[in-house]
């Protein structure tokens, strides 16, 4: 392990009870998306107090977060999202207290031997997670331009780097059908459900049966 790795592992076991009080201040206050003023503020005043230049109420949002590290050179822009809001009715069971407090240990960790390091460093706070489109709101607004990598975590029951998965679209399909006598002349007419079911079977097996 490199110095500079050693010294920024240092600063998270350093900050270890500060990230699990966050953690657990986040969880016991869960706020839906757009909503999340709580969470934001105490991000924001964390990074705020280790130097980073902190915007908070970006791209329109009230509580989305831009943050950079003044340690700035030539190089690579990386930028380290965190996310803050819950579930409807279910509070923080996507664990985005912890994905909001591990993101704002790496970028204390990275920005307390930035100085060292090439490029830019950036935390970004994406809120609107859950069904709100926080980030495409951010991106469109300019927030993530220049940035090179962009990284964050999510809970799981195991540790893996990169995990695959199949990004979810929105498609908006309209049938049309020509009515006529069912018994009489069927043959003239022209069921719409016939179609959606007919789609709806070959969309299914795809879906199960074709891996990417």
């Amino acid at each position: 392990m490199s110095d500079l790795k050693e010294r920024a592992c240092a600063v998270i076991d350093r900050l270890e009870p500060k990230l699990r009080e966050v953690s657990r201040e986040i969880y016991e206050n869960p706020e839906l998306k757009f909503e999340e003023f709580r969470a934001s503020k105490l991000l924001a005043e964390e990074l705020d107090g280790a130097g980073f230049e902190v915007k908070l109420g970006v791209a329109g949002l009230d509580t989305a977060i831009s943050a950079e590290h003044p340690a700035k050179a030539d190089g690579p822009t990386v930028a380290i999202i965190g996310e803050y809001d819950a579930l409807p009715g279910l509070g923080h069971a996507c664990g985005h207290n912890l994905i909001a407090a591990a993101g704002l240990g790496a970028a204390l960790a990275v920005g307390a031997v930035k100085g060292e390091l090439p490029g830019r460093l950036l935390f970004l706070g994406t809120p609107g997670e859950e069904g709100g489109g926080g980030k495409v709101i951010m991106v469109e607004a300019g927030l993530f331009d220049g940035v090179d990598a962009a990284m964050m975590f999510h809970p799981a029951d195991h540790t893996v780097v990169d995990w695959g998965s199949l990004a979810i679209s929105e498609v908006e399909i309209e049938f049309f059908g020509k009515a006529a006598h069912a018994s009489g002349s069927p043959e003239k007419g022209v069921n719409a459900l016939d179609a959606v079911i007919q789609t709806f079977n070959g969309m299914n097996a795809l879906r199960q049966h074709i891996k990417d």
